[in-house]
């Protein structure tokens, strides 16, 4: 990706440094809780209000190296990028486009859907309309998804921005809305098709970013590797040796890595409803 010299976003927030440690209260059980509802897409604040739960923040001083300066620098960029073409893209729908922060965290981070560790991967906490990310998942991409490259990253980053326009749109308040009225493995089909609309706006902004020419070649091949990397099958054949597609919760690789090409290709918000689409054609 050509983002050397671009404009950078002003909505990176920097917490690394900070460590988060959890008080009395609602318990280990609480916070298990409260981030699956969070990974599933869901807003978690009603589990911790209902619980007298509390966090310690304990403050270091962190030194980035170059590496991380690097990075940092590349993922304010594709934030900014995504701004740009999000603000116009639903200006287009007679939507106003509220940007996001992205927040840098190492270790451990509290978000408005409760504490969160680097182990969880990059999320979007709908509560607080924030992206949060620790830098050290680049290395997980690269060494352990095997999915290397700057714009396996701006993937990345781009899906959780995605989540983001959901929630402006009002599609994360109509799937949290069912999650009482169905079973958890029912819920995890919407779960699945919230994920795969997030790639299909990853997807859209790609397209985007192709027409402003920042894109290398190799870069959407990048993307399509890292979002069939990280699809449910892969991961669980990687970790048990097995599957079980009753507990997806974000699509298989082959679904993921397609309805982020659909988006690319298509570029528009005309054909993203995944949640209309039969479950042998999603």
């Amino acid at each position: 990706m050509k983002w050397r010299g671009r404009r950078t976003s002003q909505n990176v927030e920097d917490q690394r440094g900070r460590t988060m440690k959890g008080l009395a209260g609602g318990g280990i059980g609480t916070i298990i809780i409260a981030l699956l509802i969070m990974f599933l897409g869901g807003d978690p604040s009603v589990v911790l209000e209902n619980n007298q739960f509390s966090t310690q923040t304990s403050t270091s001083e962190y030194v980035e190296t170059a590496e991380e300066k690097e990075l940092a620098d590349f993922v304010s960029v594709v934030l900014a990028e995504t701004e740009g073409v999000w603000t116009e893209v639903l200006r287009k729908e007679n939507v106003e486009y509220v940007e996001p922060k992205l927040v840098l965290f190492s270790g451990s981070v509290q978000s408005a859907c409760g504490t969160a560790g680097s182990s969880t991967g990059p999320f979007y906490c709908p509560a607080d309309g924030k992206v949060y990310i620790d830098l050290s998942f680049y290395n997980e991409l690269q060494e352990r998804f095997k999915a290397p490259g700057d714009f396996a990253m701006a993937y990345v980053i781009a899906h959780e921005v995605g989540h983001h326009v959901q929630n402006i749109l009002g599609i994360t308040e109509q799937v949290m809305a069912v999650r009482e009225k169905v079973s958890e493995t029912e819920y995890n089909r919407y779960s699945v098709r919230m994920e795969l609309q997030a790639d299909y706006l990853a997807g859209v902004w790609a397209y985007h970013a192709k027409r402003m020419n920042i894109l290398d070649e190799g870069d959407i091949e990048e993307a399509l590797n890292a979002a069939s990397a990280i699809g449910d099958d892969r991961i669980q054949k990687n970790t048990y040796g097995y599957v079980v597609p009753d507990s997806f919760t974000h699509g298989t690789s082959e679904q993921r890595s397609r309805w982020f090409k659909k988006g690319f290709v298509t570029g528009d918000l005309s054909q993203w409803d995944t949640f209309s689409v039969e479950d042998e054609n999603l």
